[in-house]
């Protein structure tokens, strides 16, 4: 019932550009904390950023911060991930998740199938 439908992702260089959304159904969007994790391969899922309810509040991980920008419309159901700069070490599959709690460490309810993003040196 619940979906988490995840575009944008691509093969880009480092320094240029990639903005990622991730369209919701099934579920009352505007009740969910809304997170981007990232796996690399060979290594562990990450958090990427998040965002509160309302979108007025937004967490990242250090290495992203001011390189990404997350938003939400609550009335289209969609999370969006802005990326520049982009840097070898954001390769990754990105996945939208949804969280009935705020915070990247909160547990995540649904997760979408994830868009691969690759930044070639």
């Amino acid at each position: 019932q619940v979906q988490l439908v995840e575009s944008g992702g691509g093969l880009v260089q480092a320094g240029d550009s990639l903005r990622l959304s991730c369209a919701a159904s099934g579920l009352t969007f505007r009740n969910y904390f809304m997170g981007w994790f990232r796996q690399a391969p060979g290594r562990e899922r990450e958090s990427v950023a998040g965002i509160s309810w309302s979108g007025t509040a937004t967490l990242y991980r250090d290495s992203v911060k001011g390189r990404f920008t997350i938003s939400r419309d609550n009335a289209k159901k969609m999370v969006t991930l802005q990326m520049d700069g982009l840097k070898p070490e954001d390769t990754g599959v990105y996945y939208c998740a949804a969280s009935q709690q705020y915070g990247l460490g909160a547990k995540y309810d649904y997760w979408g199938q994830g868009t691969q993003v690759t930044v070639s040196s």
